[in-house]
C-alpha cells in the first residue's frame, strides 16, 4: 500500500502546476509566433527550433525579446474583435432613426439574439445620437 506524506503530496502538486505551467507557456509562444505577420517563414522556423531544442531558455528568451510585441498584437485583436461586433449588432439593428433603431432592437430582443442588457445599451446609444 502506498501512503503519501503531506510533503510528497504537496512536492506531486507543484511538479503537476509546473509542467501545466510549461505547456501553457509554449502553445503562447507558439500561437503568437505563428499569427504574426511581421517575420518571416525562416525567422518563425528559427525560433520554433530554438523553442523546441531548449525549451525553457527558449521560451524564456521569446518571452523577454517578443513581450512588448506580443502585447501590442493581443491589444490590437482585441480592439478589431471589438469593433467587428459593434459593426455586427449596428448591422442587425440598422442604420435608420432612432425610433426605427429601437423597434429593431426589440425585435432582436424578443427573438432571443440579445440580452435585456444588450436591448438597454442598444436604445440608449440610438437614443443619444
Amino acid at each position: 500500500m502506498l501512503a503519501y506524506t503531506f510533503g510528497q503530496v504537496m512536492w506531486s502538486m507543484l511538479v503537476f502546476f509546473c509542467w501545466v505551467l510549461f505547456f501553457w507557456l509554449l502553445f503562447i509562444v507558439f500561437a503568437d509566433l505563428f499569427s504574426r505577420h511581421d517575420i518571416s517563414g525562416w525567422g518563425k522556423a528559427g525560433w520554433t527550433i530554438f523553442v523546441i531544442v531548449l525549451p525553457f531558455i527558449g521560451i524564456l528568451v521569446y518571452l523577454i525579446a517578443e513581450g512588448d510585441g506580443m502585447a501590442e498584437r493581443r491589444m490590437k485583436e482585441a480592439t478589431a474583435d471589438r469593433a467587428q461586433t459593434e459593426a455586427q449588432i449596428q448591422a442587425a439593428v440598422g442604420g435608420g432613426g432612432a425610433a426605427e433603431q429601437i423597434s429593431k432592437a426589440k425585435e432582436l430582443l424578443d427573438s432571443g439574439a440579445i440580452t435585456q442588457a444588450e436591448y438597454d445599451a442598444l436604445k440608449a446609444k440610438a437614443l443619444a445620437a
